[in-house]
């Protein structure tokens, strides 16, 4: 892809972001999920790995993805429609590896998140998000696994990456690329992110958006 494409592909993501958004539902099992009526690109991470905060910053509204001080509430997968007329959804996946989370909590999750996985033909991308203080630790590899057999593309996503420095973000980004070179699913493109600071969200949204359009 061309500079000038790269260029209009971050603004098309801008403006459809900037457009009509919305809560459509909460799926805690999967014969509540919607119609796959569009392709969806779903959100996975770690319970504390600033999820929400990422998917508020992403579709500039604040309350979009409830953020807690309690990791791991959300149990289910809650879905967004994005642009009107719809032009994709956005899928919040629950967040895993609460270590205070009940162990029939932990396998109902286990359950819900690989049958959707494996069974939906709508999803075209999942977002891995792994916390840049931190890197990819052993519940990520577990996640990034299910991706790979289920044959789910996906890309790593850093958060918070203005909490660190600069040079230790560029060595977390290369260890992370290390990590996953190997990966049958895994996209080769690592996008450092910050929800506070707005840092890589434009490119973000358009990973987003090249994902759900390509194909």
């Amino acid at each position: 892809m061309t500079d000038q494409q790269d260029s209009d592909l971050i603004e098309e993501a801008r403006k459809l972001f900037s457009g009509p958004i919305a809560f459509l539902k909460s799926a805690p099992d999967l014969k509540f999920l919607p119609d796959m009526e569009v392709n969806e690109v779903a959100f996975a991470g770690r319970s504390n790995v600033g999820k929400s905060s990422l998917l508020n910053a992403l579709t500039n509204r604040n309350g979009l993805a409830r953020t807690s001080n309690t990791p791991g509430r959300t149990q289910e997968l809650n879905f967004f429609d994005v642009g009107d007329p719809l032009r994709f959804r956005l899928v919040d996946m629950p967040g895993y590896g609460y270590a205070k989370a009940p162990r029939d909590m932990v396998k109902r999750w286990r359950f819900l998140v690989n049958d959707y996985l494996r069974g939906r033909a709508a999803l075209k991308r999942t977002l891995v998000l792994v916390d840049s203080r931190h890197g990819i630790k052993d519940v990520d590899t577990d996640m990034l696994d299910m991706l790979d057999g289920a044959a789910v593309s996906y890309y790593i996503v850093l958060t918070k990456a203005d909490k660190i420095k600069a040079s230790e973000l560029a060595a977390v980004m290369e260890r992370t690329a290390d990590a996953i070179r190997k990966r049958p699913a895994a996209h080769p493109d690592i996008i450092a992110t910050s929800s506070e600071k707005g840092m890589g969200i434009p490119e973000l949204r358009a990973a987003v958006l090249e994902s759900v359009t390509q194909g």
